[in-house]
């Protein structure tokens, strides 16, 4: 044993022996607060005990088995899942209380000052709902970072999971999965042992499916890619082969390489997007990277590879060979590209409308290109800077998470740690117009014990929020609500219960029996206070 320990633990024993017998009979005589054991101020509840009715709609009167009210009916304070409701009738055999207008599904509390007493579980009904008919249940054991719905009426899942379904058990699935748009897993995928890394984004281009993350290896591929390639329809890595540089004594020979030669590195990809048949890629990276397979090492002893790196920041434009289109924000004369943020970013890129071929710019930057930029921009379709989004304004004030934008609306849905835009306040949210002018209509109310990290506007105009947030506008919202595009509460849409995680995506889309329905991606592990693993399918009235 170590000599110092030693020492301080016979120190320990002898000081706590010499403070025992300096105790005085008074001391010894001081008893347990509850030394029956009996519950805190004496009230019971059997949790095994559903309400009656056990689930309803804001408004109902509600009724709860509980023991030993009576003496504290006056002090009683009820609430349903953090919500406080009225109370109607204490007797001996329990309480009755209203739903309030913005309870949520979870468990019930009767509190008497500082100590609270649980209760059972209630369930709000409301507009949202988890479907029935999306049948991957078990969900993914990693979070799902992007969907694409390919024209066979099918989807591909990429994220960082090894299971999909319960279906990776025997053969890992690793981080792609093919699957029906009911969630049905079709194992018709050749992804063979899939990426050694994380898949962020995947996009198509013709019948090509391109992925990016944080990876080096795909399938039998476990060299030559870096956080980017490209996949044949059946998902296995399209190669090409090529004549590798062999000696006079040496007979021709032909290895087989990822065709698409192209990469990126000290940083991964986050977003991939198909241009005119063309690749935007932007994330984290700092340098573009390619190889020649058909030279020799120094010696000219055999063949080796050899890789050409050039320095292109967050932004990057390819051609489908995978060579750099220089054309995109490069600086031909340093032959490095254009030096971005002095930050994190994340974008957000037109595909359609009259915005085609603009990029919003978001997170954690007051620079870019050299030039101030508080933490929010937009690109022309060129990479230059688009001077008519928020013309003189002086933008947000803090760092933004996370930026959408809505076609029909024509309205983008920002927020982060912020407190104003353009000088106005805005605390966490803010609702911008597609020229980047404030929609002064959009007022965010006050949120407690978190911030929101997304935010989505769907085409009816309601706005989809998560978070870390407790309470919102006064109101309990467990990290998930829906809020009407004046940034108040939509009645009806928040009832559900606790949301543990995060949110990456919302897909408008519709059930097996032709229902409005979302679908939820992301790195969580419960929706509406039941267990939920990274994808699940709502319905939304």
């Amino acid at each position: 044993m170590n000599s110092t320990i030693y020492k301080f633990k016979v120190w320990y024993i002898s000081f706590f022996c010499f403070f025992a017998l300096s105790c005085t009979k008074e001391a010894e005589q001081f008893s347990e607060p509850y030394p029956d054991g009996k519950a805190a101020l004496g009230i019971t509840v059997d949790r095994a005990k559903m309400p009656s009715p056990a689930s309803g709609l804001p408004g109902i009167e509600v009724n709860i088995e509980a023991k030993g009210l009576l003496p504290h009916k006056d002090q009683l304070v009820f609430r349903f899942n953090g919500e406080q409701a009225e109370i109607k009738e204490v007797t001996d055999a329990g309480i009755s209380v209203v739903v309030p207008d913005y309870a949520s599904t979870g468990i019930t509390t009767i509190s008497v000052g500082d100590v609270v007493v649980f209760g059972p579980e209630f369930t709000v009904e409301g507009k949202i709902k988890i479907d029935p008919t999306f049948v991957a249940t078990q969900g993914a054991n990693g979070a799902v970072g992007d969907i694409l719905f390919t024209n066979n009426e099918k989807m591909l899942i990429v994220g960082g999971f090894t299971n999909y379904n319960n279906k990776g058990i025997i053969r890992p699935i690793n981080r792609i999965a093919q699957a029906f748009l009911d969630g049905t897993y079709d194992a018709g995928l050749k992804s063979g042992t899939g990426a050694n890394g994380y898949i962020s984004a995947i996009t198509q281009v013709n019948d090509k499916y391109f992925i990016g993350g944080s990876f080096s290896g795909y399938a039998q591929r476990t060299s030559n890619i870096s956080n980017l390639t490209m996949l044949n329809s059946n998902g296995s890595v399209d190669t090409m082969g090529v004549h590798t540089w062999r000696r006079p004594d040496q007979n021709d020979t032909i290895q087989y390489f990822p065709r698409f030669n192209a990469g990126f590195d000290e940083g991964g990809v986050n977003r991939i997007y198909s241009e005119n048949g063309k690749l935007l890629v932007t994330g984290s990276f700092r340098y573009y990277v390619s190889r020649q397979y058909d030279k020799p090492n120094f010696l000219e002893t055999r063949d080796t590879i050899i890789v050409d790196s050039t320095e292109v920041r967050q932004f990057a434009r390819l051609n489908l060979d995978g060579t750099l289109d220089k054309t995109y924000r490069f600086d031909t004369g340093t032959n490095k590209s254009l030096t971005g943020g002095n930050g994190s970013i994340d974008t957000y890129y037109h595909q359609e409308g009259p915005l085609k071929g603009k990029m919003l710019v978001f997170g954690n930057f007051n620079q870019f290109d050299g030039e101030p930029a508080n933490y929010i921009l937009r690109l022309n379709a060129d990479g230059t800077i688009d001077r008519t989004f928020n013309a003189g304004g002086a933008g947000f004030d803090f760092q933004t998470y996370y930026a959408s934008y809505n076609n029909i609306t024509h309205k983008y849905v920002v927020c982060g740690n912020f407190r104003t835009y353009n000088g106005q306040s805005r605390i966490a949210m803010a609702l911008l117009n597609d020229d980047g002018t404030l929609d002064e209509t959009f007022v965010p109310r006050v949120f407690e014990n978190g911030l929101p990290r997304f935010a989505k506007q769907l085409s009816d105009g309601l706005i989809i929020v998560s978070g870390t947030f407790v309470k919102y506008d006064g109101k309990t919202r467990n990290s998930f609500m829906v809020l009407n595009s004046d940034g108040s509460l939509a009645a009806g849409y928040n009832a559900v219960g606790t949301f543990s995680g995060d949110l990456y995506n919302v897909f408008e889309t519709e059930s097996a029996d032709k229902k409005r329905a979302l679908l939820l991606i992301g790195y969580f592990r419960q929706f509406d206070s039941k267990d939920a693993a990274n994808i699940i399918r709502v319905l939304i009235e």
